[in-house]
């Protein structure tokens, strides 16, 4: 018997979020050893009339490999991937590995060669922005344990977020995001945090379930030059196996030219990867109502309540501010009271408080509107 849970999130994501027609090749990458969710996707798949195809990645073996690979053997893992999500119409990343350190002991040149020549072509450049594609976590015990609940307690809390009513959350989006679209100035404000930039004329994309599950997110990009002041992030953050904390960056004219946290020399490592990585590819405002704490889970903290994330790397080219670069880290700062507080200003005006939006178009994004 399988959870009905599990079975009810499956048809969300390839009804509601990629909305496979018959006909169409869906690849799904299991990053971990769960399989009875993978079952239950195929199963939706075929019943849309679509085609599945189905990659088991283990996170131990990727990082054994990736140990002494040189870079003609990435270029040429890279080309065959490429080849086959060329091929595709939909992608679903399910990440459920058991260990979020996994991959800490890769060298940092190594991981480069990955993200440079691998996951730029294969995700960056062709998965995001050729394909219909989903990324999403698997509530296993290692993931209970980084938001610190019990396996059972996560599962509700999981499937509870998970599932939650994306249309009726893509709806209370639309007065932001048209706010967002006639926003020149931005200005953000919090202990250790003086930031402004211009986003005029970029743009911006709701989240709501079509991409990450879960969601709850509307992102522009800033003006890549327009960017000085200083941004302190309160929320730590997994990058290839390393936890970072306490991240700062210091910006004159768009740059990172400062950069410190609990590990500065290797996250000006990450930041040296190449140009594009010392600018910014996007501005976003998260607003889920379940969640409330950081898990060290992007897909989970970038949509914390009473959030937002500033993102050293690539830009997408839904909100393009022309920025390039095999780098994409959100960094999180929250702003509700219990973690400092905080302050958006567009155009001058004060838009939320302390993670609560305060102008009444607004206000439909406020938790207990959503839930």
């Amino acid at each position: 018997m399988r959870d009905p849970r599990l079975q009810t999130l499956a048809k969300n994501i390839i009804g509601y979020s990629l909305d496979v027609q018959s006909g169409e090749k869906v690849l799904v990458e299991m990053i971990g050893s769960e399989r009875e969710f993978v079952v239950c996707l195929v199963e939706e798949i075929y019943a849309r009339g679509g085609q599945p195809y189905i990659e088991l990645t283990d996170p131990s073996v990727r990082s054994a490999m990736l140990q002494s690979a040189t870079k003609e053997q990435i270029e040429h893992w890279a080309e065959m991937d490429l080849k086959r999500m060329k091929d595709m119409s939909c992608y679903i990343g399910v990440r459920a590995g058991e260990n979020v350190s996994e991959m800490s002991d890769v060298p940092e040149a190594q991981m480069k060669l990955y993200d440079m020549y691998y996951r730029k072509p294969v995700h960056m450049e062709q998965r995001v922005k050729k394909t219909r594609w989903v990324v999403m976590r698997y509530p296993n015990a290692s993931m209970a344990q980084l938001a610190n609940m019990s396996t059972t307690k996560f599962e509700d809390f999981y499937f509870s977020v998970c599932n939650l009513d994306y249309a009726k959350m893509s709806l209370a989006m639309d007065p932001l995001q048209a706010l967002m679209n006639r926003t020149d100035r931005v200005r953000i404000i919090s202990p250790g945090t003086d930031i402004s930039f211009s986003i005029k004329d970029i743009g911006s994309v709701k989240c709501c379930g079509r991409r990450n599950i879960p969601d709850g997110e509307v992102y522009t990009a800033p003006i890549r030059d327009s960017i000085n002041g200083t941004i302190t992030y309160n929320t730590p953050s997994v990058h290839s196996g390393v936890t970072f904390e306490n991240i700062s960056f210091r910006f004159e004219n768009g740059k990172i030219v400062e950069a410190t946290s609990s590990d500065t020399r290797r996250i000006n490592e990450v930041l040296d990867t190449d140009d594009g990585a010392r600018h910014i590819g996007e501005f976003s405002i998260g607003f889920n109502p379940h969640i409330l704490t950081p898990m060290k889970d992007t897909l989970f903290d970038e949509k914390i309540d009473g959030s937002l994330h500033f993102t050293p790397g690539q830009a997408y080219e839904q909100a393009d501010n022309g920025n390039r670069s095999a780098i994409h880290w959100d960094l999180v700062l929250i702003q509700r009271p219990e973690y400092g507080g905080g302050e958006i200003y567009f155009d001058d005006v004060l838009i939320r408080k302390d993670g609560r939006f305060v102008i009444p178009e607004l206000e439909g994004l406020n938790p207990e509107h959503l839930k």
